[in-house]
């Protein structure tokens, strides 16, 4: 066989074994971002001192006196509007971050909405925060699937996310709640996919703080 017909042939073995290596790490690119992006467990406060106390319902809560001011979270809604979660100061926030493509936030979202509609005239407000979806549009199928009323900031690439500071209640996974108390503070936070009961757990507690 001559050097000529030798070329190609090496030629093609080395494409397929490219090819193999580009899919085998794209491959695991994917796994890895499904492992991080759409869990419901976790219990770390981010890196740094904690002050918080984990349950065995994975709620973790932090007493009055030692918690953190909750970050700015403001901007354009699934919908097209405005929302800033500082103008809710005054009363108590649940925040909820979600994502149309995540298995445990579809299975919690009807909860939510339930909960919110029970609770909303005793002073407690509920923003969602929509992440990693590709478009508006899914996101705005997902709240209409579910009925969501209450508004939700959209964040596709998860800015919002990265303002809380390390070492406090912070969302860490889709999903994650956290229920800010009357001060603008973060009193609660899980990283899993809720009941009702399990939310009105979180909100209750706060809610009846003076």
């Amino acid at each position: 066989m001559s050097a000529a017909s030798r070329a190609p042939q090496r030629s093609t073995r080395t494409d397929r074994t490219r090819r193999r290596a580009v899919l085998t790490t794209t491959g695991a690119a994917v796994a890895a971002l499904l492992l991080s992006a759409c869990s419901s467990g976790g219990t770390s406060g981010g890196g740094g001192n904690t002050n918080f106390v984990m349950g065995k319902d994975g709620i973790a809560t932090v007493k009055k006196g030692e918690r953190a001011d909750v970050p700015d979270l403001s901007g354009p809604t699934v919908d097209g509007k405005q929302v800033d979660v500082a103008d809710h100061k005054g009363k108590v926030v649940v925040i909820n971050v979600w994502g149309s493509w995540c298995p445990p936030c579809r299975a919690e979202a009807k909860n939510f909405q339930k909960v919110y509609q029970d609770v909303r005239d005793q002073g407690v407000e509920f923003v969602g925060i929509n992440t990693r979806d590709s478009s508006v549009g899914l996101a705005r199928a997902f709240e209409k699937e579910f009925g969501i009323t209450y508004p939700s900031l959209y964040d596709p690439t998860g800015k919002l996310m990265l303002r809380f500071k390390k070492g406090t209640l912070n969302p860490q996974a889709v999903p994650s709640t956290l229920v800010i108390d009357r001060d603008g503070r973060i009193a609660a936070r899980t990283l899993q996919a809720l009941s009702e009961d399990k939310l009105r757990e979180m909100i209750d507690p706060v809610l009846a703080e003076k």
